[in-house]
């Protein structure tokens, strides 16, 4: 999230990432009972036939659009799209004629230290990065709302505007123990039946230079109450490849955890921690359980170095994401995935002390990726969406819901005329399934 090495001048969380580049509805909703689709009986229906079978739970959302085409029926049996027909009695859902669409899927955010539905904070000026740390803490002394309290209140409100999972960050230091991490743990569980949550143990404050660190991310893998072991900036901001990422991957290796590392670096220092991931991730058979987040160093690299990097990223099945910051600082998703690998989006920091801006709205943060890649057709629009619906999901290992026979009924419901002008006006979303239960009315959350 944050970058570790100050540039000159005032310091935000978009200078810091610049300077990084330079181095280198009530009624509808009572019809439907909230079950969270993995309490369904797993026999009732066949994917691949998409055929319900007997005691199966099914609803038909009618008179809808799948990508603004023409209006349907989405049958959904047992919190999955069927192309069979609906049975006798089973209840139903009026779309009104709304665009069906993926939800969408966060693949990097730090609900643990947002002030979200609190009272304004007001930020101080801050020149270094010991300036922001030292004000994370003072802002997390101050709060009278718990972490898990505050991180409910956005992971909710990501749900209201159609967000099916998040992989989320909670910072792990010395100042702060695991309370990080215990209360992402407690909004994660709250929010079963509506989101899927991956925690990382995220060490802002550095792995090597803060000492104490390791031992709480090693304690918080061996509790169970993280899915990944994180990491930032291990030359630029810890100042210890070897040690950084040895200790990151040691921990991750021997509790069968996954490893999310920040990498603001760039230029030669980027590329060299890239080069120490990938051989960490071979040699511990760690393939297709990592993932390096923003990889500014990436962006400036030329086609042919790019691709050979690309190549060998792939080849580990080492996933990336991007928070599209910047048109130099956002990845070259397209590029990326033609040679394999996998690449998320998402939100970063919201309404924290390093920035007064963000929403977890992913819709919105689909609208940034094409703003600020510069994008006009409706094909890249579209681009733009799927990489907010089915890169994430990529990242998190969760499948595509694609609206298809046998896809999770993930999905939200807008008017609108088509996916590149949704896009663009980012409407509200007046209907939020997850499993085939409604979740979310009219930008509302259903508890």
């Amino acid at each position: 999230m944050q970058k570790s090495s100050a540039p000159t001048g005032p310091l935000s969380r978009r200078t810091m990432l610049a300077g990084a580049a330079a181095l280198a509805g009530a009624a509808a909703a009572a019809a439907v009972t909230a079950v969270p689709a993995s309490a369904a009986p797993a026999a009732s229906v066949s994917a691949a036939s998409g055929k319900p079978g007997r005691g199966a739970r099914t609803v038909v959302f009618r008179n809808v659009r799948p990508f603004g085409a023409a209006a349907t029926d989405l049958v959904v049996v047992d919190g999955r799209i069927t192309d069979g027909p609906a049975p006798r009695g089973a209840k139903s859902v009026d779309g009104g004629g709304r665009i069906a669409l993926p939800s969408l899927v966060d693949a990097h955010i730090h609900p643990d230290k947002t002030t979200w539905g609190g009272d304004w904070v007001s930020r101080r000026p801050a020149e270094t990065i010991a300036d922001f740390v030292e004000q994370d803490v003072e802002l997390f002394r101050a709060q009278t709302r718990s972490v898990g309290e505050r991180a409910y209140g956005l992971m909710s409100h990501a749900v209201s505007r159609g967000t099916r999972g998040m992989r989320a960050h909670a910072d792990v230091a010395p100042a702060y123990g695991l309370a990080g991490v215990e209360g992402l743990a407690e909004a994660r569980r709250r929010l079963a039946h509506a989101l899927d949550v991956q925690i990382v143990a995220f060490p802002q404050h550095g792995v090597i230079r803060t000492p104490g660190t390791a031992r709480l991310l090693e304690e918080g893998a061996r509790r169970g109450v993280v899915d990944m072991i994180g990491g930032i900036d291990p030359i630029g901001f810890d100042h210890a490849l070897d040690e950084h990422l040895d200790t990151v991957f040691g921990i991750a290796d021997r509790h069968g955890v996954g490893v999310d590392i920040h990498l603001h670096d760039g230029g030669d220092e980027g590329v060299r921690a890239i080069r120490g991931i990938i051989d960490r991730t071979k040699a511990l058979s760690l393939t297709g359980k990592v993932t390096i987040s923003h990889v500014f160093c990436l962006p400036a690299l030329s086609e042919r170095d790019l691709g050979a990097l690309a190549t060998d990223l792939a080849a580990q099945d080492i996933a990336l994401t991007t928070v599209a910051p910047s048109r130099d600082l956002v990845l070259p998703v397209a590029r990326l995935r033609e040679h394999g690998v996998r690449v998320g989006l998402g939100s970063d920091g919201v309404r924290d002390s390093w920035s007064p801006f963000g929403n977890a709205d992913m819709l919105h943060r689909a609208h940034i990726l094409g703003w600020v890649t510069d994008v006009r057709l409706d094909e890249e629009l579209a681009d733009c969406y799927r990489a907010a619906a089915h890169g994430g999901a990529d990242v998190m290992g969760l499948p595509h819901a694609d609206l298809k026979p046998g896809a999770p009924a993930d999905f939200v419901l807008v008017k609108g005329q088509g996916l590149p002008q949704v896009v663009v006006d980012m409407p509200q979303r007046d209907f939020v399934v997850h499993g085939g239960v409604i979740v979310a009315r009219d930008g509302e959350f259903l508890s």
